[in-house]
């Protein structure tokens, strides 16, 4: 996993781009949840998973995270490349899936095909498998709704968690267009973008948790640091609630 600090006023410094197709290693003695990650740019883009610990601290929670994640990978990559095994070794409490927006039929249909398999593989060592609803391009030509149908379709099909970051994305947007959630290629998301999914991941987890978070959220480990404007970060914790509160299924 790649970490560095990310310093949020409104307007954000970039964050750092970088593959972890390597797994991290657990390293708290006793967290309150091992997540793992199992994705791509999207997710190792700003090192989302360190977001999700930095988050997870601040609102009084000790979350470890592992991450595999790979350019351009879907799930099914995923499964030919070993990421079976790691599950079977790491034996996390979650297992968070996410591929690319999946928003065509086809890409709908290999969605739900590699969640249902690698959600079998996470039961077996009694893991929850998590899918993470991401976001369509910034083009009018596709849509958040057609995104979050595909996620909840895989979410259902294994009864599983579904975390709706992608509509989190949409509530900010709805509270505040002024706020950069892409980042300039118009798909991977800006700092700011992962740190409103991070939150909606964290609230999805530990319901009501975002509520009280700071401004400024310093993390004890080598974690990206988060620091906004209080009015930023009130929109995003609004934002946050309102997506969990509609979307999240547990």
């Amino acid at each position: 996993m790649l970490s560095r600090l990310f310093w949020l006023p409104i307007a954000l410094a970039l964050g750092l781009h970088g593959c972890s197709g390597d797994p991290t290693e657990p390293t708290l003695e006793d967290p309150d949840l091992t997540v793992m990650f199992v994705g791509n740019s999207l997710t190792y883009t700003n090192n989302l998973p360190g977001l999700v610990e930095t988050v997870a601290e601040a609102a009084g929670y000790a979350v470890e995270t592992i991450s595999i994640a790979g350019p351009n990978y879907g799930l099914g990559d995923h499964w030919v490349t070993g990421t079976p095994r790691t599950i079977r070794e790491q034996r996390p409490d979650v297992v968070v899936l996410q591929q690319g927006p999946s928003t065509l039929a086809e890409s709908r249909a290999y969605l739900v095909e590699w969640t249902d398999s690698l959600a079998r593989v996470a039961r077996e060592v009694g893991a929850d498998p998590a899918l993470l609803m991401v976001w369509p391009p910034d083009d009018p030509d596709y849509s958040f709704g057609a995104v979050y149908a595909s996620y909840l379709a895989a979410a259902e099909a294994v009864g599983g968690t579904f975390i709706p970051a992608g509509m989190a994305w949409v509530e900010v947007r709805k509270s505040d267009g002024t706020l950069a959630l892409y980042g300039p290629d118009g798909f991977h998301p800006d700092p700011l973008g992962s740190v409103v999914a991070a939150m909606t991941i964290v609230e999805t987890l530990f319901e009501g948790s975002v509520r009280d978070l700071p401004p400024n959220m310093t993390p004890s480990r080598r974690n990206p640091d988060i620091r906004m404007p209080p009015a930023t970060l009130e929109t995003l914790v609004g934002a946050v609630q309102r997506a969990v509160e509609r979307y999240a299924r547990r």
